[in-house]
């Protein structure tokens, strides 16, 4: 995830009963990360709003709010038959990961302890790092989901020792409700962050009333935020025989960018970014011929990546034309940015990995 706001079509920790009228309200705003709880809604209308949300070409998420063993054990089969992308939230990884691990639906359960409705993050700072750490190292984990702004602590400070502490992405949820805890969670280095009723309650200055004008308000703010992101980008590269001078080329031009993300490559440009450019973090797949295009389209596929550069040449023929052009039907699929020429790539690396201070924000 590249710094992305995740629209919760939920008040009071509950699906709004109107949810998937408001859908097409959210749509118009221009998000496409869109979740709803597991409490609130009969399943079939559930499954409804997962199914247009998928439709839409977005990507659905369900989030877990209940304490007791076997609801949460509910929502996990729920997550499982309404086919989301991610199911967020819980706090009972290893039974959650034993009904979810032969599914494609991405885990970010919560770290630390929780208590009540609304949800409360309660315990001492260092036994929630903790607890995060913990989760990461479980195989089926695929992040996390902390419910930062429901600690009564030091919040910023408990976002990066999270951050820092996980070696996956997290995401932040509760009582976000401003443009200043938007950078603040940026900041931390987190992957994203969840808002939900205080965008229906018009929490965040907008230029127009309506709850689609709300949603394009908080994107600006992530935009804007985003320039003070420090989580690490994943971005695949890769390149025809014929134009892997120019991605050397461009690497270099940008190693600057590039240094602290982690570049994933076909093997046999993974060695050649990794000799011309030794200080970036590089992880070699199999050479394309060998099926390392496959292994980048199912990082696509399982949200992975944050982009896809492919410096492809169009004047020769090649074997793997195919393969890339999977690769692009993927990417539009999943709605990754994709970059074939160097003027492309140049305008990925500007939005995703820009620094240096952010533009002044509109006052909250």
């Amino acid at each position: 995830m590249a710094f992305d706001f995740i629209l919760m079509l939920t008040a009071d920790d509950r699906t709004i009963p109107d949810a998937r009228a408001r859908l097409g309200e959210a749509l118009e705003g221009g998000v496409r990360h869109i979740g709803f709880k597991d409490v609130g809604l009969p399943f079939a209308d559930l499954k409804g709003l997962a199914d247009e949300i998928r439709a839409a070409g977005g990507r659905s998420y369900l989030e877990v709010v209940s304490l007791d063993a076997d609801s949460e054990i509910a929502s996990a089969r729920a997550a499982v038959d309404l086919d989301v992308d991610c199911l967020l939230g819980g706090t009972r990884a290893e039974d959650v990961t034993a009904l979810t691990r032969n599914h494609p639906v991405r885990y970010y359960p919560f770290p630390g302890r929780i208590t009540g409705h609304p949800s409360v993050l309660e315990g001492p700072a260092a036994d929630i790092v903790d607890s995060a750490r913990r989760l990461a190292d479980l195989e089926y984990v695929h992040g996390l989901d902390l419910l930062a702004y429901r600690f009564r602590g030091d919040v910023p400070e408990l976002m990066a020792q999270v951050c820092a502490a996980a070696d996956k992405p997290v995401i932040m949820a509760g009582s976000i409700d401003s443009a200043a805890r938007v950078r603040e969670i940026a900041e931390a280095g987190a992957a994203g962050f969840t808002v939900g009723t205080a965008a229906l309650a018009g929490a965040f200055p907008a230029d127009a009333p309506g709850f689609a004008a709300q949603v394009r308000a908080i994107l600006a703010i992530t935009g804007r935020a985003r320039a003070a992101a420090t989580a690490p980008r994943r971005i695949a590269l890769a390149a025809h025989d014929t134009r892997k001078t120019q991605l050397r080329a461009w690497v270099s031009r940008h190693a600057d960018r590039l240094a602290g993300h982690q570049l994933i490559c076909t093997g046999g440009t993974g060695r050649m970014i990794a000799d011309a450019a030794p200080a970036l973090t590089v992880k070699r797949l199999q050479r394309g011929a060998r099926g390392g295009d496959q292994q980048l389209g199912a990082l696509i596929a399982t949200g992975e990546l944050d982009a896809v550069i492919f410096f492809a040449d169009p004047t020769v023929p090649h074997g793997g034309d195919a393969d890339l052009q999977a690769l692009t039907r993927l990417a539009m699929l999943h709605d990754t940015p994709v970059a074939l020429s160097p003027s492309a790539a140049d305008m990925v690396a500007q939005a995703l990995l820009v620094s240096g201070a952010e533009p002044a924000a509109p006052p909250d």
